[in-house]
């Protein structure tokens, strides 16, 4: 076959594809792949020999939007008058794709070497391709892909041939494209930021409206989250003093009640969940009943009792038991009420 008829073929066929697509929008599809494909061949008039088929292995990279980048392998057979013709060879190339979409043509040249062999005469020469193709693809995973080459193939003076060791041939190749992993996500032209609703942003609340733990100082302000209830606090919202008001000790005793046990139960667990450093001075606090000396030994025992069981409860900060005995009065003793007001323990936050 006339070889300028072979490359008006392969352009025909490769021009004609064009119209029928429409640009595809910028992908960055990078994935490695493999290309089985299998090869009708049309021998030029130099073999004088019949057309014949094969079949080959590619592997490639996509490199970007345009470029492909393959080593393949192949193999084609078919007869002649000087007997049968085997050509066996490898090549890399490089496919251009003038844009990719479903329907994607590109631009292939490749340079490799082939070892032809007819009849027992074999020679291993050089091969350069070029030709035009298009690639469809039928999911993420795969693609169906043919185009057409013009193959030229010099066996240096091999003499497998008699009269040239030049050769000329068509080739028509039709195989499958297999990438390996997922395909990247991408964002057609159409799909603009523009055209993207705003995601509305939910206003951040006012943490000057707010007070989580009751204490009286904003959550702007409060240093000290999580305040013990019912404990006066600072302008930090920090504890600074906490009373312990109740039946806390049996009669006459430093004993703690069932009572003083719970309330002293929700102290620790609240100073371990919100941990200040401070050292807190445990005091104790009696009426004025007894005498003094007395008073404030019972007051110190009974600050001792608190101060071993928050330590018994896990609490690290230091803590000092220290004894007031009626010294301290926050009530009148001439009533029981005052004086019940009187025998207390109170828990004071030092200030570092």
């Amino acid at each position: 076959m006339n070889n300028k008829y072979l490359l008006f073929i392969a352009s025909s066929i490769g021009a004609g594809c064009f119209p029928q697509v429409q640009a595809a929008e910028q992908m960055t599809d990078d994935r490695w792949y493999a290309a089985p494909f299998a090869t009708f061949i049309n021998t030029g008039g130099d073999r004088k020999a019949s057309d014949g088929w094969g079949g080959g292995l590619g592997i490639g990279k996509m490199i970007d939007k345009h470029f492909n980048v393959e080593l393949k392998g192949f193999y084609q057979g078919f007869g002649g008058t000087n007997g049968p013709w085997d050509l066996a060879g490898g090549a890399a190339e490089a496919q251009y794709y003038f844009f990719r979409d479903t329907f994607s043509p590109y631009a292939v040249v490749g340079l490799g070497a082939m070892n032809t062999c007819a009849s027992a005469n074999c020679g291993v020469g050089f091969i350069g391709e070029a030709g035009v193709g298009v690639s469809y693809e039928l999911n993420d995973h795969l693609s169906i892909r043919s185009d057409v080459r013009y193959r030229y193939n010099n066996n240096f003076n091999a003499h497998v041939q008699p009269g040239t060791d030049e050769f000329h041939d068509m080739t028509v190749n039709l195989g499958v494209v297999i990438p390996f992993g997922d395909k990247p996500k991408y964002m057609a032209k159409s799909e603009t930021r523009m055209d993207v609703a705003p995601v509305a942003v939910a206003p951040k609340p006012d943490c000057s409206t707010r007070d989580s733990d009751s204490d009286g100082v904003n959550d702007c302000l409060d240093k000290c989250p999580g305040t013990i209830k019912g404990a006066t606090v600072d302008n930090k919202g920090c504890a600074v003093r906490l009373i312990l008001r109740g039946q806390h000790f049996e009669y006459d005793s430093a004993k703690l009640s069932l009572n003083a046990k719970e309330l002293l139960d929700g102290v620790a667990k609240d100073l371990i969940a919100f941990p200040q450093k401070n050292e807190i001075e445990v005091q104790g606090h009696a009426s004025s009943e007894g005498s003094h000396p007395y008073n404030m030994k019972l007051s110190e025992r009974r600050a001792h009792s608190v101060v071993e069981y928050l330590k018994m409860k896990g609490i690290t900060n230091k803590l000092t038991a220290k004894g007031y005995g009626e010294t301290q009065p926050i009530a009148d003793n001439a009533t029981e009420a005052g004086k019940s007001e009187n025998r207390r323990v109170e828990l004071i936050w030092i200030e570092e």
